[in-house]
């Protein structure tokens, strides 16, 4: 055989091997026989990562680490509460979506009960930081404490504070384990937080989301005088009946929230948990440890958020701060010559534009302590020194010096007026007060709403009747001549500020003209 013979059959054999193997490849990336000759369908496709350096688990690494090492510091709280009566649902009067989730409360029997919560340890001899609503029912010695390695310790209170439902416990012991706390005033919505606890008995449970809001107020927390502290970080990370006291913790591996409440309609997660920011929590801990008790500061105002309306009415360039509705006799604010109708914009240079930030951040302060207000006021802005007071029961009455004066004014004005006046732009009626309303009131002029239409502009800024309107731009109100004068020199689009009062409170509403 020649040498040109041997060539072309080595090349032949090499294309027949080359087009088997393209032809086998082919074949089982289709179908694949099975028994008896029968198609065995293959479903999927091969893994579009190409790159074996790629290490998926590196993902997971920060939360592995967070979790080891704060695990720890949290401990389950087990408590036997004092004998109640019949009846309630332990909620008292919280409404039906807003849910403490810790005891797991079941409905109050005439004997004690036990219920379970979480801790979590801020100092290594003993001190552990949780929630007023899991301890504050607890019997003399019906206060367990499980510590992460399952070893089971008595535990005293040191002190509570419901108006921002935290709490502070101890037990005998030394050398703990002790969490980092952390900075909530650095927060950003988006952060990854996980929240560990004891969920419905469940120890040591992690769960992981993000932060999806920061300073929610949602009318849980209340003390006896119905006052309460409220600046709440919202987030997703699973919390549920148990979880309550226990630490939401950054990726860093500090504690930036105590976890207290969930948004819920059957008692369990459903999406959303609220946790006290540490910044808060921090220092009414300081002070439970410290007295047993909490040295808070007040400013002495009523307060309220501003929106479009009341920012044009004020003459304010855009919608920011809260408007000083009235202030406290003797307190801070007024010592410190703030005004009502005056708007905070900031505080100690922290931006204010909502009531609870004011009052949360406040609330980390003590008695003769200074801080620096930021004030809006007839078309300035401007700085004040407060000096902080202890807090007093505010007494808040609209009332007018010249009450003779107001009183021949007022008979004047009813004489020559309608008996009501209905506003249709606005969707209100008003009429005058009697003699009965203005005393059982404590006021000296004034109308009162008598019918706010549904969805109409006064409706929608909160007037739904009985309100009785002091003033409007700033210009007592003594009769319904006087009120319909002062909405007829504006013109549509115009907001005018209203003074007004329900309930024994004063607020300031902004009424918008429609076009």
């Amino acid at each position: 055989m020649s040498k040109k013979s041997i060539l072309a059959s080595i090349f032949l054999i090499f294309v027949g091997i080359v087009f088997g193997v393209v032809l086998v490849s082919n074949f089982r990336g289709g179908v694949e026989l099975g028994f008896a000759g029968d198609p065995q369908v293959k479903l999927g496709a091969p893994s579009p990562i190409k790159s074996s350096n790629f290490d998926y688990k590196s993902l997971s690494k920060p939360f592995i680490e967070v979790s080891k090492a704060v695990t720890p510091t949290v401990v389950a709280i087990n408590v036997t509460t004092k004998p109640k009566s019949v009846g309630g649902d332990g909620n008292g009067d919280l409404n039906d979506f807003f849910h403490f989730f810790g005891p797991d409360g079941k409905t109050p029997q005439a004997e004690p009960e036990q219920g379970s919560g979480s801790g979590v340890i801020i100092s290594s001899d003993g001190y552990i930081l949780t929630n007023n609503h899991v301890v504050e029912d607890a019997d003399a010695k019906g206060i367990k404490v499980v510590l992460s390695s399952k070893h089971e310790l008595d535990a005293k209170i040191i002190g509570t504070d419901p108006t921002t439902d935290l709490a502070v416990i101890k037990v005998d012991r030394k050398d703990l384990p002790t969490a980092a706390l952390g900075n909530s005033d650095n927060l950003e919505i988006g952060e990854w937080v996980l929240a560990i606890g004891n969920p419905l008995g469940l120890q040591s449970t992690v769960t992981a989301g993000i932060i999806s809001a920061t300073g929610r107020q949602i009318g849980i927390i209340r003390d006896e005088q119905n006052y309460g502290i409220e600046n709440f970080i919202q987030t997703d990370a699973a919390i549920n009946p148990g979880n309550s006291g226990g630490p939401l913790v950054n990726l860093n591996g500090e504690v930036i929230g105590i976890n207290s409440a969930i948004a819920t309609t059957n008692a369990r997660y459903q999406g959303y948990g609220f946790a006290i920011p540490i910044n808060l929590a921090r220092s009414v801990a300081e002070d439970l440890i410290r007295s047993g008790k909490v040295r808070r500061g007040y400013i002495g105002v009523r307060i309220q958020s501003v929106n479009d309306a009341m920012a044009k009415a004020l003459g304010l360039e855009k919608t920011e701060g809260v408007l000083i509705q009235s202030l406290e006799p003797d307190g801070a604010a007024e010592a410190a010559g703030l005004h009502e109708k005056d708007v905070i914009l900031s505080v100690d240079g922290k931006e204010v534009n909502a009531a609870n930030e004011l009052q949360s951040y406040i609330a980390r302060k003590h008695p003769g302590d200074q801080v620096t207000v930021k004030i809006f006021r007839d078309g300035k802005a401007m700085e004040k020194s407060v000096t902080l007071r202890a807090r007093t029961d505010e007494k808040l009455t609209a009332k007018n010096e010249n009450s003779d004066e107001n009183e021949n004014r007022d008979a004047e004005h009813e004489a020559s007026t309608p008996k009501s006046l209905t506003l249709d732009n606005l969707g209100i009626t008003v009429r005058p007060l009697t003699a009965d309303e203005k005393k059982s009131a404590s006021v000296e002029n004034g109308v009162i709403v008598s019918e706010s239409k549904h969805f109409g502009e006064a409706f929608n800024q909160g007037i739904t009747g009985g309100e009785i309107i002091l003033e409007a731009d700033n210009t007592a109100i003594h009769s319904i001549k006087d009120f319909k004068n002062l909405i007829d020199k504006h013109k549509p689009g115009d907001a005018i500020l209203l003074r007004v009062k329900k309930s024994n409170t004063i607020a300031y509403l902004a009424l918008q003209l429609p076009n």
